[in-house]
């Protein structure tokens, strides 16, 4: 028997939609995040589609997150747009002031994004993705509850901090999408080893006492470690001064977990978004062309590298078949 479950897109998105609605999602907010799901199963990475979408179906229905909010956003300054999420889901914020944050951009050349208050921004890539596909460049950071030590042997004080980075490469190609995190990996990647009894590489996380582990089960009583020692803690300082700070959202000392209790973890999500250019500087061919030579030395362009352009209409979406039993049964399909 497969270990996954191919469907097509329909199906997919069909199945989602009634997961989230029968875990008390309005229509709204079921709309944002199938969106969301399907972009990052389509694109991004696979743990952070479906698999985490049932994160999102245990948080609708345990009260972590807001079923039916009603999002606010302010404008201070002409390109300069400041959410309160209403303890939902990040995306949806961000899909009710696109329209206006686009306008700005191609108006000012340059706006900012900054949203609190709402549950984790799930795949990162996605925000930059969107903003991909209407030509403009993109970068966004986010923060959550802390389970990342600076060093090891040292409390956890931040979150697995990701930025994402997305710049357009026109017509005919995929966009360039780095998504990664601050921490050496992905909690996702951590919480799927566990579940898999599967081994993770030494230099991830730390167990209970602080020791290097890698053993999965235990670094999840632990935490994890930055990429690249202290280098790695810097960047996540500056994604937290970017995504909390800037927000006015909460530390990620001070947030509450998004797997457990029934606390909203109120999160920051800042997205910086930018013209490439004046419309005839032909930036963006010039930034197909870098990435094309790029390839041809044997560089992985993330976003592009590997992956199939145009997508073939009838191409699948693939769910873990734990995973589709859980939306399955949720969706009480």
């Amino acid at each position: 028997m497969s270990d996954e479950i191919l469907l097509d897109r329909t199906e997919a998105e069909a199945l989602a939609m009634r997961a989230c609605l029968a875990a008390g999602a309005g229509e709204a907010t079921a709309r944002s995040l199938v969106d969301a799901t399907l972009s990052a199963a389509l694109y991004g990475p696979a743990m952070l589609g479906f698999p985490h979408m049932v994160d999102y179906l245990d948080s609708f229905r345990e009260g972590r997150i807001n079923c039916n909010p009603s999002p606010r956003c302010e404008r201070p300054y002409p390109a300069f747009f400041v959410a309160d999420a209403d303890r939902g889901i990040a995306q949806l914020g961000f899909d009710l002031a696109f329209d206006d944050l686009v306008a700005a951009v191609r108006n000012f050349g340059l706006a900012i994004f900054t949203q609190t208050n709402s549950y984790t921004a799930g795949e990162l890539g996605y925000y930059v993705r969107r903003l991909a596909g209407e030509g403009i460049v993109g970068i966004a950071a986010t923060n959550a509850n802390a389970m990342v030590v600076a060093k090891a042997g040292g409390p956890a004080v931040y979150s697995t901090n990701p930025m994402a980075f997305g710049f357009p490469l026109g017509e005919g190609s995929l966009p360039l999408i780095i998504d990664q995190a601050s921490s050496a990996t992905a909690y996702v990647n951590i919480v799927a080893a566990a579940a898999e009894g599967r081994g993770i590489p030494a230099g991830w996380a730390v167990d209970e006492a602080g020791n290097d582990t890698q053993d999965a089960a235990r670094a999840l009583g632990g935490a994890l470690l930055p990429f690249g020692g202290r280098k790695g803690a810097n960047v996540a300082l500056m994604v937290e001064m970017l995504s909390a700070g800037l927000s006015g959202g909460p530390w990620s000392l001070d947030t509450p977990s998004f797997r457990e209790g029934s606390a909203s973890p109120a999160v920051g999500l800042t997205v910086v978004a930018m013209m490439p250019g004046r419309t005839d500087d032909g930036l963006v061919e010039r930034a197909r062309r870098q990435a094309d030579r790029l390839q041809q030395h044997g560089v992985f362009v993330p976003g592009v590298s590997g992956m199939e352009y145009p997508r073939p209409a009838t191409e699948g979406v693939k769910v873990p078949r734990a995973v589709f039993e859980a939306v399955v049964k949720i969706a009480g399909a």
